[in-house]
């Protein structure tokens, strides 16, 4: 990734020569813009949409040819015809798109803001803490500066970790998240290309189990009404149980020299964040990874299902997309050191498991109904033992208490989730 302090370049992507006066004038003047406009929010939101996009400026986003963007759509709409027999949901693609890298940024963003914000906001408010009591009075109007640098280097930070995840993922559901606009399926073409090179496997069939899976998330994120909050609030609940390491920040920061422009290069926030190790926090660990495997692995199931008899080398491609979930990119490993969240489905391989066996024993019907309510899910106790779980007989008077159609009712929240004093509900 290039060398630019907090993200920032010259035209061209090109990061300032510290021995050019002109150009170190111009990075200042960058530099001064940005403390003198705080954003919003605990993230630089728009420093970190820069930073990944001079990050793909260097390493390079193809754009989509009209060939690549037929190819997409074709393999969408076959997949979903493919899927009609595999799976109760109906269809949930209502757009269908072909993406570069940066347009996956863009798009994503938004959800990416709601995951994060909660983190970067501890680390900004630490990085407060850590100028003594007696002196923040004297700082008077400058105090803001020190949240105004947290933004920025949080953004900063993470502009690079999408940059590089952008480089990595295949579709908008790649990773497990509903990231991208509901009902819109989305696959990015240079990736797939890259991808598929590197299995050694012809890049048609790659695209078209790429487009199997996103096709499926769409039809279980369009059409389970509570999911989509299910898993944000999950992954959200997690992240507000992490700890920020106050000597890692003030580490960090030691290293800075005002003077020295370059000596910003040098901060990582890597390691800043760490777990809490209490009881709640372990239940919502256990609440996040359950719901992420609950996810993939209906997916991977479904898809396997639906291309068993069509795709040639469908065994492989499952197996490698099996692997690549379970083990993670460096770009999503790096996204982890970054807010201490892991997006990986770490009992994938028993998710499917558990999936299969109720298809055998309830069938495709009685398998997806299973999606009817977050309660008739299998918990992570069931994983050891999908057959039981698929032949147990469900009392359905343990759920004479819910109200299925009621606004703001359990299809929209997640279990355990309380309303917020002001009315709102967080999703």
């Amino acid at each position: 990734m290039p060398d630019i302090p907090f993200g920032f370049a010259l035209p061209g992507g090109q990061p300032p020569d510290p021995n050019d006066p002109a150009q170190m004038q111009q990075f200042m003047s960058q530099l001064q813009h940005l403390l003198a406009a705080p954003g919003s929010g605990p993230v630089n939101w728009d420093l970190a949409r820069q930073v990944a996009a001079s990050q793909l400026a260097a390493t390079g986003d193809p754009a989509v040819t009209p060939f690549e963007r037929n190819a997409v759509d074709e393999a969408l709409r076959l997949a979903d015809h493919w899927l009609e027999p595999a799976s109760a949901l109906p269809s949930g693609i209502r757009t269908s798109l072909a993406w570069n890298r940066n347009e996956w940024i863009y798009k994503t963003l938004d959800v990416w803001r709601k995951l994060c914000d909660p983190v970067a906001s501890r680390m900004v408010g630490a990085m407060g803490d850590l100028v003594p009591p007696e002196a923040r009075a004297q700082l008077g109007p400058m105090q803001s500066m020190v949240a105004t640098l947290g933004g920025a280097l949080f953004g900063g930070q993470l502009g690079q970790a999408l940059g590089s995840l952008a480089a990595e993922v295949l579709s908008a559901g790649d990773i497990g998240l509903p990231l991208g606009p509901a009902g819109t399926a989305a696959l990015i073409p240079a990736n797939i290309r890259a991808y598929g090179e590197g299995l050694e496997l012809p890049e048609d069939e790659v695209r078209l189990y790429v487009a199997l899976r996103e096709a499926a998330h769409q039809r279980l994120f369009e059409h389970v009404p509570w999911l989509r909050g299910h898993v944000l609030t999950a992954v959200e609940t997690y992240a507000a149980g992490i700890r920020v390491n106050r000597e890692a920040i003030e580490e960090a920061m030691g290293r800075v020299d005002p003077t020295d422009p370059e000596s910003m290069q040098a901060i990582a926030l890597e390691g800043i964040f760490t777990p809490e190790d209490s009881p709640a926090q372990k239940a919502s660990l256990a609440r996040l990874e359950t719901a992420l495997a609950l996810v993939e692995g209906w997916v991977c199931h479904v898809v396997d299902s639906a291309a068993g008899q069509r795709l040639p080398n469908v065994v492989a491609l499952g197996e490698a997309f099996r692997r690549r979930r379970a083990a993670g990119g460096p770009a999503e490993q790096t996204f982890a050191a970054l807010v201490g969240l892991e997006l990986r489905p770490r009992r994938l391989r028993e998710a499917a498991a558990l999936w299969a066996a109720l298809t055998e024993h309830r069938g495709i019907a009685g398998r997806d109904d299973l999606w009817g309510h977050p309660d008739l899910l299998p918990s992570d106790d069931d994983f050891a033992d999908p057959v039981a779980f698929a032949t147990a007989q469900l009392d359905l008077s343990e759920l004479d208490s819910f109200d299925f159609s009621a606004p703001g009712g359990p299809e929209e929240k997640a279990p355990g989730e309380r309303d917020d004093p002001d009315g709102d509900t967080r999703s």
